[in-house]
């Protein structure tokens, strides 16, 4: 009778750790289950917020974007464009309100998927880049150098202007055209369109190497200055700017405005040579280029180097840093909106994100 109540007993113990088991084991998977779900929601409003603060942001410094292109790739026999303010006057005068736009819906649909890329890109490369550096050092406590950061920076960068690069190059055009242009692109799809029927696939990635050797200094330095700055800052504790290792709204824009400076300013000839060549091949081209008829545009090359060269011979040095000025002046009020916009959208779909992730 003992061992019949044993054998019950031990039964009854097995049965009960195998429910316990499998309740368990419901509930791993129902989480594993949940958590796919609740991650791809947090990059949806991710993704949402950093596109409404991209295109709030580049929407805002539309003019100066504009005047940049124009200063890029004018034509050296015909100067419209002397200067920032002189630029931005003229465009005003010829053109209106919709002249200071011009281009920017095209831009705006751009940024969206490409800052989507960009940092969905920066974090899984990061990870990767991390986890071999732990596995090479030995060290699991070992955190990304900035050297490391800009590798992470640069990876995200190439990936996200390469996914997007056909809209930048009908942006530029898009940009560039005025009123007296030959003939008009009407939209988006009409210049996509266009180019793809009278210049083949290959023109919707001209000036694209220029592009992927830029990216490399102006992505990665932005992360890795960034990150960097952000990090010295907290751990040295200087100037009192950090608190609980946290950084003030102001001093994160401080850091951000110092990294674009920097990324912009290494990477901006070849901007400027990207720029140009995707004009090569533009049938009645806009004015801004032709010079109204005066003279033939001389932005016809065979390639980035030969692009560089002809650009010095003809304009001088000086000429690979055309437009750099509104550029610069449009970096730090560009990242102060987008900054403010990202944590209002934040806000109203109620996730916490970090801006600087």
């Amino acid at each position: 009778m003992a061992s019949e109540d044993v054998v019950s007993k031990t039964t009854g113990e097995s049965a009960v750790s195998t429910i316990v088991n499998l309740a368990e084991e419901a509930k791993l998977a129902s989480e594993g289950v949940k958590a796919p779900s609740h991650a791809l929601l947090s990059i949806c409003k991710s993704l949402i917020a950093g596109g409404v603060a991209g295109g709030v942001s580049r929407s805002a410094v539309a003019p100066l974007e504009r005047l940049k292109i124009l200063l890029q790739v004018q034509n050296p026999h015909s100067i419209k464009y002397n200067g920032m303010i002189q630029g931005l006057k003229y465009i005003w005068r010829t053109e209106g309100i919709r002249g200071m736009f011009k281009g920017n819906g095209t831009n705006c649909a751009r940024i969206v998927p490409n800052s989507a890329v960009k940092f969905f890109s920066y974090e899984q490369a990061s990870s990767g880049i991390l986890w071999l550096y732990r596995q090479q050092s030995g060290n699991e406590e070992a955190n990304l150098t900035p050297l490391l950061r800009l590798g992470a920076g640069a990876c995200a960068g190439i990936i996200a202007m390469s996914a997007t690069y056909p809209m930048d190059m009908v942006r530029g055009r898009l940009t560039v055209q005025t009123e007296n242009s030959p003939r008009q692109y009407k939209g988006i799809f009409h210049a996509l369109s266009t180019v793809f029927r009278e210049e083949g696939p290959r023109a919707l990635y001209r000036g694209w190497l220029p592009s992927v050797i830029g990216v490399i200094p102006y992505v990665g330095l932005n992360f890795a200055v960034y990150e960097s700055l952000k990090d010295w800052l907290i751990q040295t504790k200087r100037f009192g700017l950090a608190e609980n290792s946290e950084l003030s709204v102001t001093t994160r824009l401080a850091c951000g405005a110092a990294a674009g400076t920097v990324g912009q300013t290494v990477a901006y000839p070849l901007d400027v040579i990207r720029r140009r060549m995707q004009m090569v091949g533009w049938k009645d081209a806009s004015s801004v280029l032709t010079a109204d008829g005066k003279s033939k545009t001389p932005l016809e090359y065979t390639g980035m180097v030969d692009a560089f060269r002809k650009t010095v011979r003809h304009e001088g040095f000086g000429a690979l840093y055309k437009g750099l000025v509104p550029n610069s002046v449009k970096v730090v009020p560009s990242i102060a909106i987008a900054f403010v916009t990202y944590e209002v959208v934040k806000d109203v779909l109620g996730v916490e994100m970090r801006i600087s992730d």
